[in-house]
């Protein structure tokens, strides 16, 4: 469930018959919603002896940091059309890898090792590295 503050209530995200869906879905949610600039709040019902339970509980979410622009060198080119897809489509790997993970509510400093990732690796490895993380959830 998700807490809207604008109309103080809280609405459903997702519902499965099984976890892993749920916590899939409510990751991306909550990615969309940071993007925004929208505060997160999530709390993860399931059932237990028959009766829901909470499962996981997280309080206010740290508001998403939007990046700064850096300022380029003077005589610096901006990125190119193709770079700049190119980095995007890094970041979309590497989120995916994560999330099949299990990481699905990341934190501002996992945001941070993300963007540091996709900045300093080429694509086979951000997507070697998206593998490895996809093959651990799996496990």
């Amino acid at each position: 469930m998700f807490y809207q503050s604008s109309s103080a209530s809280w609405r459903v995200g997702a519902q499965a018959p099984h976890r892993a869906p749920v916590l899939y879905a409510v990751g991306e949610m909550a990615q969309a919603l940071r993007a925004r600039g929208d505060e997160v709040t999530v709390d993860l019902w399931g059932p237990d002896n028959g009766a829901w339970q909470r499962v996981e509980a997280s309080a206010a979410a740290t508001e998403a940091t939007v990046p700064t622009a850096q300022q380029a060198p003077s005589g610096a080119r901006e990125p190119s059309k193709l770079a700049e897809r190119m980095h995007d489509r890094r970041h979309q790997v590497l989120m995916a890898g994560l999330s099949k993970a299990g990481l699905y509510d990341l934190t501002p400093d996992d945001e941070t090792a993300v963007r540091t990732l996709v900045d300093t690796l080429d694509e086979t490895t951000v997507r070697r590295v998206a593998h490895w993380l996809s093959a651990a959830g799996s496990a």
